[in-house]
């Protein structure tokens, strides 16, 4: 099963360049982020006719996250559980049915955080500690799940180009860092530190000062699987040449295939 993320930054502007994509990557799931579209108005109808169920929670030019899936879902759920009063709309959740086993997926797209310190920050790391309390009910839950998106976090110097650029940036301030280090800890696997290690690989390329042409990325879209998930990795990839296209977005995806 080949499970994708991708940040699609408005996905009316985008759509040429995600159907692209489908065609040439043709993952069974991708997990969107930032479609800035209310539910009603996203183009479901190109994704259906190339085979994909659409799952949405939209939001009306921000955020927004959606699951595309060519196999069948269950158990939709929408809202990272924890603050009724949050309007924000950056998680989705559902039970993705394979060959020999079902695969909870959650798509997220973490809140960014800046400027820091300050109230989106206090936000950023308010719904991090609501992501920690879902995450210790999916490994209770002891079967293959994953949490996949752009978590807007640099887990480490080595996912930067220029980590000094990002000393006092809210992806990379030393809480930001705490936070998602202790949802790591409680048993998770970063697919792809699991699979590759070393610097230069980078999933985010700003379009300002040309950080694409000189390579002046960062990494910050991950997938975090159970050990249930993990024992069933076999791949983990970055598109990144997708950058270069046309109207790209900012983001590319990052892929993995579980035998399962």
């Amino acid at each position: 099963m080949k499970i994708a993320t991708f940040n699609i930054n408005g996905i009316k502007a985008r759509l040429p360049a995600l159907l692209d994509w489908l065609d040439e990557a043709a993952p069974d799931v991708a997990l969107l982020q930032e479609i800035k579209s209310v539910d009603d108005a996203f183009p479901r109808q190109e994704l259906e006719d190339r085979g994909y169920i659409v799952e949405t929670h939209g939001q009306k030019g921000f955020n927004g996250v959606a699951i595309l899936s060519k196999l069948p879902l269950e158990d939709v759920t929408r809202g990272l559980p924890g603050d009724s009063s949050d309007e924000q709309a950056r998680w989705i959740e559902a039970t993705v049915m394979g060959k020999h086993d079902a695969v909870r997926l959650c798509g997220l797209y973490l809140p960014n955080g800046n400027p820091a310190p300050g109230p989106k920050y206090d936000y950023k790391l308010a719904w991090m500690q609501r992501l920690e309390t879902r995450a210790r009910q999916l490994l209770q839950d002891e079967m293959p799940a994953l949490m996949a998106g752009d978590y807007n976090v640099i887990p480490q110097a080595e996912d930067a180009a220029n980590p000094s650029d990002w000393t006092d940036d809210a992806l990379f301030r030393p809480e930001t860092l705490a936070a998602y280090r202790r949802i790591l800890n409680l048993g998770f696997t970063e697919a792809f530190r699991a699979r590759t290690q070393g610097p230069d690989h980078y999933s985010f390329w700003d379009y300002q000062a040309g950080a694409w042409q000189r390579n002046n990325g960062i990494r910050i879209d991950h997938f975090l699987l159970t050990p249930q998930a993990a024992d069933k990795l076999t791949a983990c990839e970055i598109d990144s040449a997708i950058r270069g296209r046309e109207k790209p977005s900012d983001h590319v995806p990052v892929w993995i295939e579980l035998d399962i």
